[in-house]
């Protein structure tokens, strides 16, 4: 299977380092709350479970992503697109072109400022009716586009 373009690694870890600077921001307002409420209790340091939260957080935002950037993969073939994904449940996705309805690149911000796009095929049917394949370069999404519009074209001439 071919992996997504490495610079997805760097997008999956800057999301998981903007949750984990949102969590840590909750858990020093939560231990400022409690020191305010209960005092000075003997049971609780200050900053206890942020001097804990933050390095743990920190750790998981370079390790976690590793992980799920390498869970991903993709092979295209002739008439249809193998996406494979997950970490605790592994999913892999057959998607045959002639079931394709529409196909979408998308790319935000942060795929844009780092040269990346979705692939997404929107299949006919209600369950999984949307396969998306991120991680790519936008070139690499454009001609994938343009292969499966060419297959479905032939399929439907």
């Amino acid at each position: 299977m071919t992996p997504l373009e490495p610079r997805q690694l760097t997008l999956l870890r800057i999301r998981f380092l903007i949750a984990a600077m949102i969590l840590i921001a909750l858990i020093v307002f939560g231990e400022l709350w409690l020191a305010r409420q209960l005092w000075k209790p003997v049971w609780l340091s200050p900053w206890l479970v942020t001097g804990i939260a933050v390095p743990v957080l920190i750790a998981a935002a370079f390790l976690l992503p590793l992980r799920r950037y390498r869970a991903w993969g993709y092979e295209q073939r002739e008439d249809e697109l193998i996406v494979k994904h997950g970490l605790m449940v592994r999913q892999l996705t057959v998607v045959p072109f002639g079931r394709v309805q529409h196909i979408d690149i998308e790319r935000g911000p942060l795929q844009r400022a780092l040269g990346l796009a979705t692939l997404v095929l929107n299949t006919a049917g209600t369950r999984g009716a949307a396969v998306r394949l991120p991680g790519l370069r936008p070139d690499t999404a454009e001609e994938m586009r343009d292969h499966i519009r060419g297959k479905i074209r032939q399929d439907l001439a």
